[in-house]
């Protein structure tokens, strides 16, 4: 049906949009509120537009892809994607396939779908859509992020705004890539090194040597007989067991403040910042929540893995308090971020002596010291590299 407002209403300028883009939009750090904001101003320059979404692959050990929704009137939306959408089917069939496959340009008017559209398409019409069009979006590296546009005016898009959106999408690529390979390289470092680690690596500490001496809560646990799981089980089996250990200690640090540094095998270092003297109580508690939280967990998971008739997963931690080095160590090309000092070592040795007097936790006289929770004291024991013999606590 055609529209009823005069060919000259149709025309607009996407300029001025182009404009803000280079002067303003591209110091915008935010996507969606990159995407919020230029479609609101492509609306005020005239563009036909009720909806435009930009979807970007995500290097993201959860997410395959990540998308951000604008709709006329409406809040800017971000939804992710896990991996294995490929499969499904919201995908199989869809113009973001066919997009996806052909790296061409897809469009749809939507008030001429038949049974055989896909189902994004009907639900599109349903919205009012009238005319979609889909577009790859040109970059250097990777795969393109994928670009839509839908009108919701009778006579849908002209020749002239798919032009001017294919201008436009060459001026927001760059922006759109640089903001790809920021979220790629926080991802990247929160991933592999965490967060805290990752800021700091990103703000500029990155040359061998480079560190700073900070006090925190040292956690050290491992898991008790993992030589001999694996030498009993299946390789896929025992990695899954890993993993799904390696989660309940992940889930319970995380909850309580504390960051994994790094996993050394079947064992796992973190810490707790715990810089200001004031708040060492509450640092303190929070590691013996975490530990609380990791044993409450396994011991449910031990009850599932009994009735499958398979042992259950024994594991100790150590728990200390101190001064630690924090900072890159090895080659000049090829460096590891981590903490060393005598307290790294404490919480190593409290763990291995876990084994020897069968409790779960045990924490130093350091760490005792700075709680306000009630531990009980194991006595005096020798730990290797120690010269005197120190008394350590357990929870009651």
């Amino acid at each position: 049906m055609p529209d009823s407002a005069p060919a000259a209403a149709l025309d607009w300028r996407v300029e001025p949009v182009i404009d803000w883009l280079a002067r303003e939009g591209r110091l915008i750090a935010d996507p969606a509120k990159l995407v919020g904001e230029t479609a609101n101003r492509l609306v005020a320059a005239g563009a036909p537009l009720a909806r435009f979404t930009i979807g970007l692959q995500a290097i993201h050990p959860q997410w395959r892809t990540m998308g951000i929704q604008w709709r006329r009137g409406g809040q800017v939306e971000q939804a992710s994607r896990p991996h294995g959408i490929e499969q499904s089917p919201s995908y199989i069939g869809s113009p973001i396939q066919e997009l996806a496959e052909t790296r061409q340009p897809v469009r749809y008017r939507l008030d001429r779908l038949s049974a055989e559209n896909h189902a994004v398409l009907h639900e599109l019409a349903a919205m009012g859509g009238t005319d979609y069009y889909a577009a790859p979006m040109r970059v250097a590296y990777g795969r393109p992020p994928a670009v839509t546009f839908m009108t919701d005016r009778p006579s849908g898009f002209t020749d002239g705004d798919i032009v001017k959106f294919h201008h436009l999408m060459d001026y927001m690529a760059p922006i759109v890539e640089s903001r790809i390979n920021q979220r790629l390289s926080t991802t990247l470092l929160d991933t592999y090194l965490g967060r805290i680690v990752g800021e700091q690596i990103m703000s500029g500490l990155i040359k061998r040597g480079d560190g700073h001496e900070i006090n925190a809560v040292l956690w050290f646990s491992d898991l008790r007989d993992f030589t001999g799981l694996n030498e009993r089980m299946a390789p896929a089996d025992l990695l899954e067991l890993l993993n799904n250990y390696l989660q309940l200690v992940g889930n319970a640090l995380t909850s309580h403040g504390g960051e994994i540094l790094k996993f050394i095998g079947d064992g796992v270092m973190a810490y707790f910042p715990a810089e200001d003297a004031l708040f060492l109580p509450m640092v303190t508690a929070n590691a013996l929540a975490a530990a609380r939280q990791l044993i409450d967990e396994v011991a449910a998971a031990n009850e599932a893995r009994a009735t499958g008739g398979h042992d259950p997963v024994r594991f100790g931690i150590g728990l200390h308090i101190g001064p630690v080095t924090f900072g890159n160590v090895g080659t000049e090309d090829r460096l590891d971020f981590t903490v060393i000092g005598p307290a790294v070592n404490r919480a190593a040795r409290l763990e291995s002596l876990t084994k020897e007097l069968g409790v779960p936790v045990l924490a130093s006289a350091e760490f005792k010291d700075a709680t306000a929770q009630p531990l009980v004291s194991m006595g005096r024991h020798t730990l290797r590299g120690v010269p005197e013999p120190v008394e350590v606590f357990t929870l009651p």
